[in-house]
């Protein structure tokens, strides 16, 4: 596994960097936690010490022999530092050394990732914006923050990202170094991306329905991907498992059918569109206004028609530019036959990439990992496995190279 510095900047967030902590530390990862002296008002070191199993200095001088403050940031695999107040940042933009992170954040030659938390006001201000600016163009990460409740009554952009969100982004970094370069590179930024995610159901009476196993995980992973690429991103969730990333705006629909209008109204706008969602093939033909009784042993027979193809629709009504993604979860004794059903998917759907799950044993479904081939109608754009997250990033490189080349 990988060894992570966790710095951790003096603000009242600091409490959520201790979740952070134990998610990593959970998965297996070594831990060593940089607080500065502000961040302790808010959360001790024997905390951070207890939670991690490493000794917690704040000082340069603290095992002087060991020479910590240029060790620390030489041995680490990602330095991720949450929360990344506006002070933090203006010191890691001009070069300060004056106390231990500091000094790690200019002896780190690994990733950087930076989860701003401050309020709305510092968060806006054009000197915070410059920071943040330069912090990027010298190939940091700094995540965008969320949106909801402050310190006191107050609500805004300002948030720290949830911890799980944060996580997610790190994995994504130490997998795939180019995921860095394009979160600090912003490459996605001024592209409206619509992305679709879940299992729709469809109604058999007012209390029961016909759906399918998706989460709407990976779904969710390509919209957090998104936005911290710079996108503007819609993310049309249909009965997802999990909450949406920061930053995100979210339109909740039900059935195929819903899911066919709100791609229909948002999808003429969008740059990228990704149809991750599993929307059900089928529909009862003429569901019950009441609920379904047992009637002694009788069994039940009920009339299904076919739904709207959403994905087909998409691709036959796309603009000049636009790029269409689709999913394809098959089963597939092999590779070779699943190439084969995803190349006849491609073509009967006519979108540009398709993304191809042998979910013959049911394992995508509801899971943190995925491996998935990636096929467009010129040939192969490969593959990609690990977290939901690092392919979510695959396939956006994969999106945008197929943009390149319209």
């Amino acid at each position: 596994m990988s060894r992570i510095v966790l710095g951790v900047a003096g603000g009242i967030a600091a409490y959520k960097a201790c979740l952070l902590l134990r998610r990593f530390t959970e998965a297996g990862h070594d831990v060593r936690v940089v607080p500065t002296a502000s961040a302790l008002e808010f959360v001790g070191a024997t905390t951070w010490a207890a939670l991690s199993g490493h000794p917690v200095s704040t000082s340069v001088f603290d095992e002087a022999d060991a020479v910590p403050h240029v060790r620390i940031g030489r041995e680490a695999d990602l330095v991720v530092v949450a929360p990344a107040t506006a002070d933090l940042l203006a010191r890691a933009v001009t070069g300060r050394a004056d106390d231990l992170l500091t000094n790690v954040l200019l002896t780190a030659g690994c990733p950087v990732v930076m989860a701003p938390a401050m309020h709305t006001e510092m968060w806006s201000h054009p000197a915070t914006q410059a920071n943040v600016a330069t912090l990027r163009s010298r190939g940091v990460v700094v995540l965008r923050p969320a949106e909801g409740r402050l310190t006191g009554a107050d609500s805004g952009p300002g948030r720290l990202p949830e911890p799980e969100d944060i996580e997610a982004t790190c994995l994504a970094v130490l997998a795939q170094a180019d995921a860095a370069g394009a979160m600090a590179a912003q490459d996605l930024r001024g592209l409206n991306v619509v992305i679709s995610a879940g299992g729709t159901r469809e109604a058999l009476d007012p209390v029961r329905y016909v759906g399918n196993f998706s989460s709407g995980l990976m779904g969710i992973a390509l919209a957090r991907a998104a936005v911290q690429r710079g996108a503007d991103v819609t993310l049309v969730g249909a009965n997802l498992h999990a909450e949406p990333p920061a930053g995100v705006r979210v339109v909740e629909v039900v059935s195929t059918a819903d899911l066919a209008a709100a791609m229909a109204e948002l999808a003429p706008s969008a740059d990228v569109v990704v149809m991750a969602a599993a929307p059900a093939d089928y529909t009862p033909a003429a569901p019950s206004d009441t609920k379904l009784k047992k009637s002694g042993d009788a069994g039940l027979t009920v009339e299904f028609r076919q739904t709207t193809d959403v994905l087909a629709g998409l691709a036959a009504r796309r603009p000049v530019g636009q790029i269409v993604v689709g999913f394809a979860a098959e089963t597939a004794r092999d590779e070779a036959e699943l190439i084969e059903l995803g190349t006849a998917k491609l073509a009967r759907k006519g979108c540009q990439l398709l993304v191809l799950n042998n979910v013959s044993d049911g394992a995508v479904f509801g899971a943190g990992e995925n491996e998935v081939l990636l096929i467009a109608p010129v040939g192969s754009r490969g593959r990609a496995a690990g977290t939901k997250t690092t392919v979510a990033h695959a396939i956006l490189h994969a999106a945008i190279a197929e943009r390149s080349a319209e």
